[in-house]
């Protein structure tokens, strides 16, 4: 197979990143990198995803692994997993003796060793520089579930489907199989339907999620589906009102620079510090060298969900600035990173004491995985479900299409993937967002 063929395959298959941004797959591949990655570190509390796919499925995923690699020329491939995940591990050993090039990579259970960034230094000992992405180091990474889709891709299956935790406040906490385009009230539905009668909904993990409500639909990127009081810390400091976490900046911040020392990137030698930010939001200054350096979060919330004493947002504080700088269109110059910290080893912050800090024990427990795909009644694909160009619908209303039949098709530009659909039925609406599909049995 060539480079250009594997890149038509994912992008007229649909393949990106299943999880975070949904970067497409195609354009992740390099033929000048050196290195993949397989990232199985899953570092959101909660979310048991890539692990059980990874153990279920580890001839599959290593050898679509392999089958990349091979494509692009790559002799070091490993598999990073965390030392936790055991039956992981004994799934992929008894494997790996087919594919003499993958090494594995076991990894400690702090978090956020999934972070892109994190996860190549960790693995390889190459430090990423600030504004820098993995390619830039001779790298690519790859989460599991993306993998697992470029091995169905290869057999000419397209993305449809989706594989998320559905945790908390529910009877039967599982990770399910559902089609794109499912309501999360059905997917919580499920999961033997919510204990409580009013809920919060967070759609990904505690730490980087954001509040969903259940009319919300399934994307290529919803990793997990939460159910939690609605007076939980978590879902009140989601909620928070940003006009007064900035007045509580100004007022409260004494300045103890925790966040700072805690802080997975600055620990890293990137030029962010987030209790200088928070002096400048309270002197009330815009766009000195400091704020400019809120560009390198990479917003894994360690500074507001853990860090902080006072219960003040660092990381909201930041995002709102990275975006006003951003927009600001500035001429900046890439900054050299400083050191790694000699300290960085003993200020990893241990899974385990993360979930008792975000008042999640009760609900860390078993989720085990169901590949029977979910049954529903409608789906509503968004045309968007990744970074990129919006590809363009291919259907109209009252046609009957098929399950995997191509209802987009990606542009030429733009990072644009097709999009195909998730069930058998009849077209209802096709607008410039979205396309509703009621399913026939």
């Amino acid at each position: 197979m060539t480079f250009s063929e594997l890149c038509d395959i994912l992008k007229n298959n649909g393949v990106v990143g299943a999880g975070g941004a949904g970067f497409p797959s195609y354009a992740k591949l390099n033929d000048k990198a050196d290195t993949i990655i397989l990232n199985c570190a899953e570092c959101e509390p909660l979310l048991k995803v890539h692990r059980q796919l990874l153990e279920k499925y580890s001839y599959e995923i290593l050898s679509a692994l392999n089958e990349i690699a091979k494509t692009l020329g790559v002799n070091d491939v490993f598999v990073a997993v965390k030392s936790a995940y055991q039956d992981t591990i004994e799934s992929l050993n008894s494997n790996l003796d087919s594919f003499k090039n993958i090494k594995l990579k076991i990894l400690s259970e702090f978090y956020p060793a999934g972070d892109e960034v994190i996860l190549v230094y960790e693995t390889t000992g190459r430090r990423i520089e600030p504004g820098k992405i993995p390619a830039s180091v001779g790298t690519i990474v790859f989460n599991v579930e993306t993998v697992y889709n470029i091995y169905n891709a290869l057999k000419g299956v397209p993305v449809t489907d989706k594989f998320l935790t559905v945790a908390g406040e529910v009877n039967n906490p599982v990770t399910l199989k559902v089609p794109l385009g499912v309501t999360f009230e059905k997917v919580i539905s499920m999961a033997g339907g919510a204990k409580l009668k009013e809920y919060s909904v967070i759609s990904g993990g505690p730490m980087t999620g954001s509040i969903a409500n259940k009319f919300d639909t399934v994307k290529k990127t919803t990793n997990a589906i939460l159910v939690l009081p609605k007076n939980h810390k978590l879902i009140l400091k989601k909620n928070s009102n940003v006009s007064i976490d900035i007045k509580r900046i100004m007022s409260v911040c004494c300045q103890c620079r925790t966040c700072t020392d805690l802080c997975t990137r600055n620990l890293l030698g990137h030029p962010i510090e987030p209790h200088m930010i928070m002096r400048t939001m309270a002197d009330n200054k815009e766009f000195n060298s400091v704020q400019i350096n809120s560009l390198y979060c990479s917003g894994c919330g360690v500074c507001e969900m853990y860090a902080c004493m006072q219960g003040l947002s660092p990381r909201k504080i930041i995002s709102i600035l990275k975006s006003k700088v951003r927009s600001a269109e500035l001429n900046i110059d890439t900054p050299v990173a400083n050191a790694v910290f000699a300290e960085r080893d003993y200020r990893k912050i241990p899974v385990s004491r993360l979930v008792q800090r975000l008042g999640l024990v009760k609900y860390d427990i078993s989720a085990p995985l169901s590949d029977r795909i979910v049954e529903t009644d409608r789906v509503k694909i968004f045309l968007s479900q990744s970074i990129g160009g919006t590809p363009l619908p291919v259907v109209k209303i009252n046609e009957k299409v098929k399950r995997n039949q191509l209802i987009a098709v990606g542009t030429k530009d733009s990072l644009s993937v097709s999009l195909h659909s998730s069930v058998d039925g009849k077209v209802v609406d096709v607008n410039e967002k979205y396309i509703i599909i009621d399913c026939q049995r």
